[in-house]
């Protein structure tokens, strides 16, 4: 059976699955404690205004310095006529973005790679649908900046890990590709000569061993994989591109705006009991060059760049600002300012963790006077065998229930298959009822003797708990073949109880579907649904 034959596919609240934050939960239900956190919410008015409030703020100069830039980033590139067509309409003031991004992941990394950028062309087209008027392009925003070369550095297939060492050291997107062919000849090896390893082979090989460059080998994958979608790639570390962002640079080394607006945020959060992501600095940007990123700092009047020997006067870190704006690198805190400067952006698709920090900027964005996208969580994705699905069909376990964790599953399915019921639940509502009615003959007897009714109902319930446990031991031991059974099962689609998608490269499933991979998944990911996918292959 291909792909796109199966009918058993299906989607399911993300709250369902136990793997989404409260406070993603939260947004998705437009929780009132939250609303002041975003702005628009990703719905028709939501966009029609986002649309409105980006066409009257965003100028035709970042628009002609865009464009100019994405031409000479493709010009080594065999460019498809869809990504060709939505380079050109960026030039138009009714032409906006839709921007995923990503760090430069070894060969895509995780697996959620695909599903970020499904999500921005799934939504693009949508939004070219309704708004027949405007024009939207979807957005790869390479993390070309980054410097944190082990989180990169790797993926995984098969349960091993595939990696490329290397001591360089700075922006990774600047990095030579060097000691690469090693890996391919590693990697080559596990995965067999079929037509689907063939095509895997020669994109490594195309990426990797003829490109010099990770930002442009990272560039090549993704536009093989996506560009007859009119994805666009962009790497934004630019000098024309940072030079539209210079008045932001000067604004936090001045004033170190984005760490009282970001700071007092934080404060507001947790009030509401919801986690930091991210904390910010005084100064929220690095200094860099080919070999270096590091953070710069402010100490005894004079610019720092930590670790190294270079200084500044604020006259002379003015200057260099002005001359190399590309040496300012912005930080997690203002990397999402300097996309939103860049771009004429609507909407950010990320996960919960991405979108938990952008919370974090709003008021920072308000300050700074440049508007607030909207935020979109990307769609998610379990694909399952027809043959573990035909298996969970036999356990009698529901696609919700595969998402429990394994102990309460494993509880669940035994008690559900047990001769005798070990519930419980009457029982413990017979002595809660018991000691109510004790505790109503000590009040008006001797109140003292309330703390010691309460102290007895607790052992008993915790007895019955404790009774109600052992028999559940037994009872697995009992169906012992049935706790293995779900037990590998749930293993198998969960590794390491989490989601897949986060622990598994797509060469995995490219290597057994093929093509049809990629345009199952664009058929069915509704970005706008708002829930979990469950694709059953």
């Amino acid at each position: 059976m291909s792909l796109s034959e199966c009918e058993c596919s299906t989607y399911i609240p993300f709250q369902k699955t136990g793997f989404f934050s409260r406070m993603m939960c939260d947004y998705l239900e437009k929780a009132e404690k939250l609303t002041r956190f975003y702005h628009n919410y990703p719905n028709k008015k939501g966009f029609q205004n986002q649309i409105l409030e980006k066409k009257d703020t965003f100028s035709k100069l970042n628009r002609t310095v865009l464009v100019e830039v994405l031409k000479e980033q493709y010009k080594e590139e065999k460019v498809s006529e869809s990504t060709r067509k939505h380079i050109e309409l960026l030039s138009l003031d009714n032409t906006f973005t839709i921007t995923t991004g990503h760090q430069l992941n070894l060969f895509t990394g995780p697996l959620y790679f695909l599903y970020k950028i499904i999500s921005a062309i799934n939504l693009a087209e949508e939004l070219t649908a309704t708004y027949p008027n405007e024009n939207f392009v979807p957005v790869y925003w390479m993390a070309t900046e980054d410097h944190d070369f082990d989180e990169i550095n790797y993926f995984n297939f098969k349960g091993r890990k595939v990696q490329w060492n290397s001591d360089q050291q700075g922006g990774v997107g600047r990095f030579s590709t060097e000691g690469l062919s090693e890996v391919f000849e590693a990697f080559s090896k596990e995965l067999g000569n079929s037509r689907n390893a063939q095509f895997l082979k020669e994109l490594f090989t195309e990426a990797y061993i003829k490109h010099d460059k990770l930002a442009d080998a990272t560039r090549y994958i993704a536009n093989t994989l996506f560009a007859e979608f009119g994805l666009v790639v962009i790497d934004a570390d630019d000098t024309r591109l940072k030079s539209l962002f210079k008045p932001y640079i000067l604004k936090d080394l001045l004033t170190s705006v984005s760490f009282e607006h970001v700071t007092q945020t934080n404060k507001e959060l947790e009030v509401v009991d919801y986690k930091i992501q991210v904390n910010p600095r005084e100064i929220n940007l690095f200094y860099l060059t080919d070999n270096l990123r590091e953070r710069i700092v402010f100490e005894d009047d004079v610019y720092k760049v930590n670790n190294t020997t270079l200084s500044f006067s604020k006259e002379e870190i003015f200057e260099e600002v002005e001359k190399y704006p590309e040496r300012f690198s912005p930080n997690v805190i203002m990397r999402p300012l300097y996309q939103e400067v860049i771009l004429p952006n609507l909407c950010y698709i990320g996960g919960g963790g991405e979108l938990a920090y952008w919370m974090q900027l709003k008021t920072y964005f308000e300050a700074v006077e440049v508007p607030f996208p909207i935020l979109l969580l990307r769609n998610s994705v379990q694909v399952i065998s027809q043959k573990q699905y035909g298996k969970l069909e036999k356990l009698s376990i529901s696609i919700e229930e595969l998402f429990l964790k394994q102990q309460d599953l494993l509880a669940k399915k035994v008690t559900e298959n047990a001769e005798v019921s070990f519930n419980f639940e009457q029982q413990k509502s017979v002595l809660e009822e018991q000691f109510t009615s004790l505790r109503t003959v000590a009040s008006q007897t001797d109140a003292s003797f309330i703390g010691a009714v309460n102290a007895q109902e607790k052992k008993q319930i915790k007895g019955l708990e404790n009774l109600r446990k052992r028999l559940l031991r037994a009872e697995k031991r009992k169906q012992s073949d049935v706790v293995s059974r779900i037990t590998k099962l749930q293993d198998e689609i969960l590794p390491n109880q989490s989601l897949e998608e986060r622990k598994r490269n797509f060469s995995m499933y490219y290597l057994e579907y093929g093509k049809d991979f990629i345009p199952t998944l664009k058929k069915e990911l509704k970005p706008l649904q708002l829930e979990f996918f469950v694709l059953v292959k």
